[in-house]
């Protein structure tokens, strides 16, 4: 079976690939054109795609040969998989395994925000070593007793909850589409409505699947119904966040802070209002990057891959209706 991929993954999940069934070949540069992408995807029958690239309808009308698409990733928003489904594509990805390194970067940011980390470091970097003592300028707040709202109650927004109980004792808040009773014993959280969430919360977290009908969900509606205290942090998808909203509300005080591992467009425009803001830090979407969350999403694609050409279903698919078609 022939397999494509556009670039190099880590070396376990190169070694699952060496199997006899599989004629892997990788591209010649990790900078592909969508047309270069393309002429590679057309002579194979598995994709196996690390980053964004597009899976439209385009995409299926050109490589009609392909019948699976393994993601490197947890999001496919970039995958149309109604599409995808009608051409009898099966579609995977690599859910769980980054949980521990995506909520301790939305715990990093948390605390980086709270306590003006990365303003504070930019004062260190432009060569100021001791600055006038001030009392009550750029001070920072703590998160003792405070509340966390988790939208999105998941693996990660329950291991988000759990740091932030064991560290700081906060209260946990969340809204999902569903309940989720086992989480609300174990962590002692409250299910509550969004406008609560939003009212109660000293800080918010977004940990929720994104979809079309989430863009820009958080906006200026939305952050008028924050505490003026409030720390908002997005480590899901950029495109939950109408990000000239989130300046005006930091501007004008309607919330206190923010932190973002994703943005939209990524990476974010250097030209951005928000990262001239003190209370606001911005890291280029390293949710996943660490050695072990990275080698377990490499494992987790290649034996995706391994599945399919084996005739097996694929550990991970998203679209079971084109795998059962």
């Amino acid at each position: 079976m022939n397999v494509f991929l556009n670039k190099p993954i880590p070396e376990p999940g190169l070694q699952l690939l060496r199997d006899p069934k599989i004629n892997l070949t990788i591209a010649h540069t990790t900078k592909l054109s969508r047309s270069e992408w393309l002429s590679y995807c057309q002579m194979a029958d598995v994709v196996l795609n690390v980053g964004k690239n597009n899976f439209d309808k385009d995409f299926f009308d050109q490589c009609p040969n392909v019948k699976a698409i393994c993601l490197f990733s947890v999001g496919y928003d970039h995958v149309d998989i109604s599409e995808a489904s009608k051409r009898k594509v099966t579609v995977s990805n690599t859910p769980d395994v980054l949980t521990n390194a995506t909520s301790d970067t939305a715990f990093l940011l948390m605390l980086m925000v709270s306590r003006l980390a990365g303003y504070n470091l930019e004062k260190v970097k432009s060569g100021i070593r001791n600055p006038v003592y001030d009392p009550v300028a750029n001070l920072g707040q703590e998160l003792y007793g405070k509340t966390l709202g988790i939208f999105g109650l998941g693996r990660i927004g329950i291991e988000m909850a759990k740091k932030c109980i064991n560290a700081y004792g906060m209260n946990v808040l969340y809204h999902n589409r569903r309940r989720n009773p086992e989480a609300e014993q174990s962590l002692n959280a409250s299910y509550v409505s969004m406008d609560i969430l939003l009212a109660k919360s000293d800080v918010v977290s977004i940990h929720a699947n994104y979809s079309e009908d989430s863009y820009r969900l958080f906006n200026n509606q939305l952050f008028r119904k924050m505490k003026p205290n409030a720390i908002f942090i997005n480590t899901a998808r950029g495109g939950f966040v109408d990000e000239a909203d989130l300046y005006k509300a930091l501007v004008s005080k309607t919330i206190w802070g923010a932190g973002l591992d994703v943005s939209d467009p990524e990476p974010m425009n250097t030209a951005s209002d928000l990262l001239s803001l003190p209370t606001v830090c911005v890291l280029p979407h390293i949710g996943s990057a660490t050695i072990e969350a990275r080698n377990k999403m490499a494992e987790l694609a290649a034996q995706n891959v391994i599945d399919f050409a084996h005739g097996k279903k694929m550990r991970t698919c998203i679209n079971m209706e084109a795998h059962d078609s």
